[in-house]
């Protein structure tokens, strides 16, 4: 019999071929999901940082209720909001980060979106590259903490649809209300006043065609719109930081965990009572207890009179400077006279 011939590196197993082939069809799998995902909705999942984080960006055009020309580059609000929803319910993924670059779009879709973010458990940061117009504005304020490039820009102006007339005032009141639901959402997840932001909106001196102002990053920083300059890493650092604290805070806060010796107990909540509210006045009264009778001999404690608040003082008494008539003064003083009036 012929010896059998071997290969240079030992036998070969069969199991192991199998397993190396099944590896390596997952991970032709997984990233043929994330260039589809990528593909089809702008966003991705990256694998290898120190958390599992998701990415997704905003750019062109928000596309609204209505189809816009298929030249335009957009993002569908129909595609975002479900990914959202997916995130803050998926436990594997620590926090978002939301990169813009968008012109403006539809108010409302935009408003939409900005509010989902803005009601997200998890840590978001979102950063301005290129730009941030129109309802861009409050896209990137919504996220938990807002970065912008230097060389990124804002625009903020006031809501209106195609040119700058108005045909009836029904349309101007309407125009107001959705204004003001944007000035309310930017102040308040924003560090600019109303006031101001209002004054940028209806500054006429720096746009040719349109009233409003443009912001570069720099002046976004100090009208208080955005939190800070940046790039991507100052971006992906802030979100593991927020990612790193929530963390530890859910582990001093386990189920289960005893405190330490030095420690007390935290005090337990009482229900229909602010924490740190100040206990209501006990009602004291030398009486009996309600609902007790009194002992045979007895009477009854005598009701309290309206008008008196308890434990009030008691009206002074008169006195007059003449001795009373039963009262003799003491020996040796004469009785003393009424200063006069000078």
């Amino acid at each position: 019999m012929c010896p059998e011939e071997r290969k240079p590196g030992g036998p070969v197993n069969a199991n192991d071929e199998d397993g190396d082939e099944s590896e390596t069809e997952e991970t032709v799998q997984e990233e043929q999901q994330q260039a589809n995902q990528i593909f089809q909705s702008g966003s991705v999942t990256p694998e290898g940082g120190r958390h599992k984080i998701h990415v997704l960006t905003i750019i062109g055009q928000v596309e609204g209720h209505y189809t816009l020309p298929p030249q335009n580059k957009t993002t569908k609000y129909e595609h975002v909001i479900p990914q959202l929803v997916a995130i803050e319910q998926d436990d594997s993924i620590k926090g978002l980060l939301i990169i813009l670059n968008t012109v403006g779009g539809d108010v409302e879709a935009g408003l939409a979106i900005a509010e989902l973010v803005a009601g997200m458990r998890k840590p978001t940061v979102s950063l301005v590259l290129g730009g941030g117009h129109s309802i861009g504005v409050p896209l990137a304020v919504s996220p938990r903490f807002s970065f912008i490039a230097p060389t990124a820009t804002m625009t903020v102006h006031p809501v209106r649809m195609n040119g700058i007339m108005l045909g009836v005032p029904q349309t101007l009141s309407y125009f107001d209300k959705m204004q003001e639901r944007i000035t309310n959402f930017v102040c308040a997840n924003s560090n600019i006043t109303p006031e101001r932001f209002k004054h940028l909106m209806m500054n006429n001196g720096e746009l040719v065609m349109d009233i409003g102002t443009v912001l570069d990053g720099k002046d976004a920083v100090e009208e208080g719109l955005i939190d800070s300059l940046g790039g991507l890493h100052e971006a992906i650092e802030k979100l593991y930081d927020f990612i790193e604290e929530e963390e530890a805070a859910g582990a001093a806060q386990e189920p289960g965990e005893e405190p330490s010796a030095d420690e007390e107990p935290p005090a337990k909540k009482r229900r229909g009572r602010k924490p740190g509210g100040k206990k209501p006045p006990e009602e004291k009264s030398g009486g009996d207890a309600p609902g007790e009778e009194p002992p045979a001999g007895e009477e009854p404690p005598a009701k309290k009179r309206r008008g008196r608040k308890p434990g009030g003082k008691k009206p002074p008494e008169e006195t007059s400077d003449d001795d009373t008539p039963d009262e003799e003064p003491p020996a040796g003083k004469k009785p003393g006279r009424k200063k006069s009036g000078r």
